[in-house]
């Protein structure tokens, strides 16, 4: 037997730019000296509230509390931190006017709440769509908070435009989905969360959820404004139950600042000019009784916004290994339309595309992307992400730190969750689960890793400063779910504010 030659290494956590020329790992720290990278550009920040009478009243109040000082209660200080109030992290005051203020009618909302059919659900939607469309105008403001019951938030319901030959061939893809899920072993919750992440999903057209058919609504409108939605429950939970207000002050602040046009933080350490994209795919129904597959691209690159394009739509049979596949002439044409949209919003083209898929490369991929990257961009990088049952366990008591990169014969696995040294802790309950790597053709394996670990910090959901995907697949996660909701000649909003 040959021996198997394994190599670990450890890379150095990347570093975001903030305010003032700052830079470092911690968003909570470094906003908190710093402020965001975009120097505070807001004074003030307007926000709009849409719910139930009680809910719109409730998350007012709420909200109000994000422009004061809130004590961080939970134990590990190192990673946990007051919230010193919006004007002194992000240089702007929330401002909430009784004119974006927006309550459904009680009536209608009582009787749609309990019925949990197709007529419930477009009822409870039209409730709050009317009342989101309603503060669309020449004035308005720059981020609309839905606040939602938990029921309301969780409700889902069986897709009613789907045929019973339809439904069938969604629940056998659901059932080979789940076959992929138990090649994980017994899979934690968190590999769950990372697999949802890199892979289609049949659930998004099966089911209808209430805050992505609301979210996907709002984009049909013109001129329209990011939606936060807001859970009752999340601002009822007394400050020593889960995160405390501290912490969720951190997290929705950021995002809300995000969503209004504003920018946090970027990664300091990426070459300047590189532009990574996303390709996923995602279920779509077309006409009547046929089942297709989406594709969509989304680009990362510290010079433009990150943006969604739709490409080209397959058919369902267009599979190979149970995965879909752009054909030569769609992946090239794919990868064409993101350089014309990435130089017409950067002013230039690319010096460099890297893409992320979640499945191998099929041959005729690599032959269109390559194709279309020739034309233009002096560089061109083919790098696969997926979920895999590797562990690596330490000896002692420490789980393998973030950033680990362990390389077991041709095989890489990047651990993006993991032991966080500057906290002192790892923040989750079981053994870290890595992502596997790997690449079509030659490429620098380590550069493409710190490059995806760069790229699990850019969530502005969160103030931790990591997530376990890379934004070019979570991303393309959150496009997908939307999509279902969208018919054929539909487009997604390319901005990334209205899918976080």
């Amino acid at each position: 037997m040959q021996p198997i030659n394994v190599r670990i290494q450890r890379l150095p956590e990347p570093r975001l730019a903030f305010g003032g020329g700052k830079s470092g790992i911690e968003p909570r720290r470094l906003l908190s000296d710093a402020g965001p990278v975009d120097n505070k550009r807001f004074t003030e920040i307007r926000l709009g509230i849409v719910g139930a009478e009680v809910d719109v009243a409730a998350a007012r109040a709420w909200l109000g509390r994000l422009n004061g000082f809130l004590p961080a209660k939970e134990g590990n200080s190192r990673r946990y931190r007051d919230w010193l109030g919006a004007e002194r992290v992000l240089g702007c005051r929330f401002v909430i006017e009784p004119r974006f203020l927006r309550a459904v009618d009680q009536v209608r909302f009582d009787f749609a709440r309990q019925r949990p059919d197709k007529e419930g659900f477009e009822e409870l939607l039209e409730l709050f769509d009317s009342k989101v469309a309603g503060l669309l105008g020449d004035v308005q403001p720059d981020c609309i908070v839905v606040c939602l019951p938990p029921d309301i938030a969780d409700l889902r319901v069986t897709n009613p435009g789907l045929t019973a030959k339809e439904r069938r061939a969604l629940e056998v893809l659901r059932q080979e989905e789940e076959a992929e899920q138990l090649a994980l072993f017994a899979p934690t919750p968190e590999e769950l969360e990372t697999a949802e992440d890199l892979r289609t999903r049949a659930d998004d057209l099966l089911f209808r959820t209430f805050y992505r058919a609301l979210k996907a609504r709002q984009m049909t409108h013109v001129g329209p404004v990011p939606l936060q939605v807001l859970r009752r429950d999340s601002i009822d939970r007394p400050d020593d139950k889960g995160q405390s207000f501290a912490t969720r002050a951190w997290n929705i602040a950021t995002t809300l600042y995000y969503k209004a046009g504003g920018l946090p933080w970027r990664p300091a350490d990426l070459p300047p000019n590189i532009c990574f994209v996303g390709v996923s795919f995602h279920h779509m129904k077309r006409g009547s009784d046929s089942l297709v597959y989406a594709s969509v691209a989304q680009a990362f690159s510290t010079e433009v916004e990150p943006f969604a394009l739709k490409g080209a739509t397959i058919p369902k049979d267009q599979r190979r290994n149970k995965q879909p596949y752009l054909t030569q002439e769609q992946a090239e044409g794919l990868l064409e339309d993101v350089l014309v949209a990435y130089e017409a919003r950067a002013g230039v083209l690319p010096s460099r595309v890297v893409i992320h898929k979640s499945s191998a490369y099929a041959p005729e991929e690599e032959e269109g992307f390559r194709r279309a990257a020739s034309k233009k961009v002096p560089a061109c990088d083919l790098v696969w992400i997926r979920s895999t049952p590797f562990r690596l366990v330490k000896k002692g008591t420490q789980e393998p730190a973030r950033g680990t990169l362990c390389t077991v014969g041709d095989d890489h696995f990047l651990f993006t969750s993991g032991y966080v040294e500057w906290w002192n802790e790892y923040p989750g309950p079981h053994i870290p689960a890595p992502i596997q790597i790997g690449a079509a053709g030659e490429t620098d394996i380590r550069q493409r890793a710190i490059e995806i670990l760069a790229l699990t910090k850019m969530n502005w959901n969160s103030t931790d400063g990591m997530s376990r995907a890379p934004i070019t697949l979570s991303f393309a996660r959150k496009v997908g779910m939307l999509m279902a909701e969208l018919s054929d000649n539909q487009y997604p909003n390319p901005s990334y504010k209205f899918y976080t």
